[in-house]
């Protein structure tokens, strides 16, 4: 590991202003920044620990109906806070599918985030990766693909993004809070990802020293809680990253749906909002026509590689599944295998 300083700050302006010098990096539960760095994947010159910030780690209702998450708020904190399962069902779902629990009791609400790719190119320093080092190339190309993205890559980087969280959040439309030099601002999580281009070294739309204080859910968000579910397909049943995810929260009234929203994990550098797929929803009676229209349209604009073209198909069943998992209601407590598909639900609805 190469010589490094470390500095803990008190304060928001006191962290920003320390993560602004060339090579700093931001340590919140480290659960991935550390890996990194014993790798040699990722060599700061700085590392800036966040945990002596006060405030960073509060669930807050907010008077318009909304939720505050703040950006050092522990996963397992989250997804077992009684209020935020009621009224996020599908968020806790999510991270209660990922990682252990060991991890999730120090992973933050950030810090999952902004996680790395778990690209094997991107961790093998030996390999060409432009996310590494950029215009070094993208080994992966031609290489082995079968994780890898099917929507949204270009040739300078086909590697996926590895957050269950991000999904659930995008699809509710989640929103960054951010603090910088130039003061705070606010991005929809949907944007603060940036798609690789030709610069996939840049990951997000953070500026040097911008730090992300917490995520805010709107009040509408809510309004989806008795039909919201997460569904993810993986190599083995837990602690294991996505092969392909999805997340469907409807609006149901009376025999319809009023409103959908579907977001894809696992296939793109990026949680995937079908926006598109979404719209075939609205004041629709649910039925598996309607399904299949809504999966088709998902993955309308797919473009595998060799590896990774199986994905498409099973992108469309894991659509397909979500959707009528969502329909059948929001079940009274968490799954004994959360988000999984050998998962059989039993119960009443959350908010029956």
């Amino acid at each position: 590991m190469n010589r490094f300083e470390y500095v803990r700050p008190n304060t928001i302006p006191e962290a920003v202003a320390a993560a602004s010098a060339p090579g700093a990096v931001f340590l919140a539960g480290g659960t991935n920044l550390l890996d990194l760095m014993k790798g040699g994947v990722t060599r700061p010159a700085r590392v800036v620990d966040l945990t002596r910030i006060p405030d960073l780690g509060r669930i807050e209702p907010l008077p318009d109906g909304g939720t505050r998450i703040g950006a050092l708020v522990r996963n397992s904190d989250l997804a077992y806070d009684a209020f935020f399962a009621k009224t996020y069902p599908a968020v806790s779902e999510a991270l209660l599918s990922g990682a252990s629990a060991q991890l999730r009791n120090v992973a933050t609400t950030a810090g999952n985030l902004l996680q790395r790719t778990r690209c094997p190119y991107f961790y093998d320093i030996a390999s060409a990766c432009n996310k590494r080092e950029p215009g070094s190339g993208c080994d992966a190309m031609g290489g082995e693909t079968r994780t890898h993205a099917v929507l949204g890559w270009s040739e300078h980087c086909i590697a996926t993004h590895p957050s269950d969280l991000s999904v659930a959040l995008v699809a509710l439309d989640a929103v960054v809070e951010i603090h910088g030099r130039s003061g705070r601002r606010e991005v929809p999580l949907e944007t603060f990802y940036r798609a690789p281009g030709d610069s996939p070294d840049r990951e997000t739309v953070l500026e040097p020293g911008e730090l992300v204080v917490a995520v805010r859910l709107p009040s509408a968000a809510a309004g989806f809680a008795d039909h919201s579910r997460y569904l993810k397909v993986r190599d083995r049943t837990s602690y294991a990253f996505a092969v392909v995810s999805a997340v469907a929260s409807l609006r149901i009234e009376g025999n319809r749906i009023a409103e959908g929203r579907l977001a894809l994990g696992g296939v793109a550098s990026k949680p995937w909002r079908a926006r598109a797929a979404e719209e075939l929803l609205h004041s629709q009676e649910p039925g598996e026509a309607l399904f299949q229209r809504v999966a088709n349209a998902a993955l309308a604009e797919a473009k595998p590689t060799d590896g990774a073209a199986f994905k498409i198909e099973l992108a469309r069943r894991v659509i397909k599944r979500v959707l009528r998992t969502a329909m059948a209601g929001t079940p009274g407590q968490s799954p004994a295998l959360p988000a999984s598909v050998f998962t059989v639900v039993q119960g009443s609805l959350s908010h029956a």
